[in-house]
Formats: C-alpha cells, structure tokens, sequence
C-alpha cells in the first residue's frame, strides 16, 4: 500500500523530470484561496507525475515487453513522454470521444495511440485485453501505489509553500491524485482539511463512500473529462474513506463559470477537470471563509475549439450573457420600444429574434427573443424588472 516514505521517494526521483509548480493567491476568485498550478506542469497536467514514478519502477524484464495504459489523455500524456525518456515502448487506449488535442499529443510524445468506442472505462477494457495479449504491462492510471506516490508530491509541493494551509480542495475522477495528496497531507499536517470534488453528472466516487462501497455510476457528459470515470478503483477508494474529510459535486455551469474566472482572474487556461476546485469554492460547495484554501487546478489540456463554447455557458452561468423573451404587441414601433428599455438598463444587445407566427404568440402579438449582453446576475434582474414595469411578459 501506499506510505509517505514512497511519496517522498518519488520527490526526489520527479527532481529535474517535473516541474515543482506555482502556488500563488488568486484574490479575483475568492479571498483566502490559491491556486496549485498544476496546469502548467509539462504534458500540461499533474499526470506526468505519477506516470513517470510508475515507469521507472519497472523491472527490466517489465520494460522490456512495453507498457499499456488507458487514458482519456493526461495520464496518455504522461506515461507516453516517460516511457520515450527512458526508452520504454509505450501503447495507449484512449476513448474515442477523447480531445483531439490531447490525442495529438500523446503521439507526438511517442506513444501508439488506440482509439476505443465509448469512455473511459471501455478503454480500460480493451487495454487489459491487450496487456493479456501481448504480454504489455499495464500502468494504471489511478489504482496503483506508484502512480499515487508521484501524484502525493503535489501534497508535499504544497506543505513547503503554503505551511499554514487549511484545506486542500483536489478533483476525483478515479481517485489517485486525491488519494496521493490526502496521504501527504494528512500525515504531516492532520489538522489539514482534504475536499474532494466530482462532476455531479458522474459522481462515481462521491456515490461509492455515501454507499460504503465502490459503485458504478450511469454514464453521463461533462466538461470534465478528465475526471470522467464511471467506477473508482479499489485502492483509491479505501484511501479515500481513510484520509478524505468530505466529496462534493459540481454542475456544468459551475465548471464552465470557473474556467472563465481562471480565464480572467488568474490567466491561466484550466481543462473541465483541473476547474472543479476552483468551482467547488465559488458556489459555495467548499466553505472558504478563514481558511487558507488551496485549489489543485489538475490539467490545462482543454480542447481550443470547444473553449469558446465553455467560456460562453460560464458567461451565461454569471450573468454575463443573458437570453430575454417576451411577448410584444405586434405593432410597427413596438419593437424600438423594447430595445430601448434594455438600452436605458446599459445591456449591449449582442442578437435580436422576432417571431411574428411563433406557436406560442397570441393573436395580434408576436414573440422577441434578445440575447444580451449584461454585468452580473443582479443586471439581468435589474432589466427583467424594468420590461415588467412597462407591462411586457417575460416568458421561461
């Protein structure tokens, strides 16, 4: 099992391999909470970690068949840059949907890439069947004590440069960055809160400790796939039920609201994932106040072509991008009458749908759609009560 003497081993093996990573306040996102930049780690994400304290502790014989993981692409990442250091032939399963670029890049450092029908847990499969097969050597991406270790230093990183910390706020996918950290914590400042933090459309480990059991939860989608894991392992999970104060979840708005606020406030890009943490303590899942938070944001591999999609729901989700629909007489000047409601409220009116035969209009009435653009939530109420003074119906 796992020990804080392996952690440590894997410190002083990741010197001059992995980046010791910033820790710096980020008072734009919260008073009392720092982010633990592990997205700009090399591979862009906490994986390298892990995947190269895992590699390493290979047997020559281990080596010299080549190693197999499965990955929806951090840990692809890591275990594919480590086994072409030290010259290891290196075979990732990755689920079909994974990120283009984060598929790209697994090759680039190396690595054969196989491409799996569904998530993560089907690639998981079909990695097993080839280790079996042809005699590769499976480097597990969370459930394996070495993979752990290397993730802990991250714990270690974080005691050396913010000794008086409070909580650590960590995201879970299958539970080996959380179960590395929280060992690395917990031992040496107990008094240390560890919080862990999952996409609440696939709460696979939140749902295993409330049950008291590893469970498998129903396939869902989120931002965060780099957490995306429909069952935890069993080595993280009791390491979770051992040394984790508590596991909460997040909404996909949240997480597309918090890439935007480490957008902004930070400028850093964080994947789905690696924003969780940084979620969690926004919408107040994760109570900051007096306490010296740390967020570890995990990656910063999220897709570029999906980014302006993300960054427009976290709009949406702050109140900065608003939709308003009401019912309006249909009339000529009726129209100018409205957009100067919202003019006089100082929103910027980005679109403007009119639909006069709209199956939801009245006789004589048609439907106007405006997409906005607006300050925060408190604007957007600000408006909505300005058009319900002048007597328009807001529709849901």
């Amino acid at each position: 099992m796992l020990t804080l003497e392996m952690i440590q081993d894997a410190q002083k093996a990741l010197k001059g391999i992995a980046r010791k990573t910033p820790l710096d306040a980020a008072p734009k996102i919260g008073e009392n909470i720092y982010i633990k930049a592990e997205n700009l780690q090399l591979t862009g994400a906490f994986k390298l970690r892990g995947a190269y304290n895992k590699i390493r502790s290979l047997t020559k014989e281990e080596a010299s068949h080549g190693v197999i993981a499965c990955s929806a692409g951090n840990h692809a990442q890591g275990i594919a840059l480590s086994a072409t250091k030290l010259g290891i032939k290196s075979i990732i399963c990755m689920p079909a949907g994974a990120p283009i670029s984060k598929v790209e890049a697994t090759k680039n450092y190396g690595a054969e890439v196989v491409l799996v029908p569904g998530v993560y847990d089907d690639a998981a499969r079909e990695a097993d069947r080839l280790a079996k097969e042809h005699g590769y050597t499976f480097a597990h991406p969370f459930n394996d004590p070495y993979v752990m270790a290397g993730q802990g230093t991250i714990g270690l990183e974080i005691l050396e440069q913010l000794p008086e910390v409070d909580q650590v706020v960590c995201p879970i996918g299958g539970g080996g960055l959380i179960s590395g950290i929280a060992l690395a914590i917990k031992s040496l400042k107990p008094s240390c809160k560890v919080i862990g933090v999952q996409a609440a459309t696939v709460p696979s480990m939140y749902e295993s400790c409330k049950a008291g059991k590893i469970v498998t939860v129903p396939d869902g989608e989120t931002l965060a796939d780099g957490i995306h894991v429909l069952t935890p392992g069993n080595m993280t999970f009791e390491m979770c039920q051992k040394y984790v104060d508590e596991i909460v979840t997040v909404t996909e708005d949240e997480i597309a609201a918090a890439i935007l606020a480490l957008v902004e406030g930070q400028k850093t890009v964080a994947e789905g994932a690696g924003a969780t943490p940084v979620a969690a303590c926004m919408f107040g899942k994760v109570d900051t106040s007096n306490k010296k938070t740390v967020c570890v944001v995990s990656g910063g591999n999220v897709d570029v072509t999906t980014l302006s999609r993300i960054i427009t729901k976290g709009l949406t989700k702050s109140g900065r991008i608003a939709e308003i629909t009401t019912k309006v007489a249909d009339k000529p000047g009726n129209l100018i009458q409205v957009l100067q409601v919202v003019s006089d409220c100082g929103a910027n009116i980005l679109s403007v749908n009119h639909e006069r035969e709209a199956k939801n209009s009245d006789v004589g009435a048609c439907l106007v759609t405006m997409v906005l653009e607006t300050r925060n939530e408190e604007h957007v109420a600000q408006i909505e009560d300005a058009l319900r003074a002048k007597g328009y119906s807001l529709q849901d």
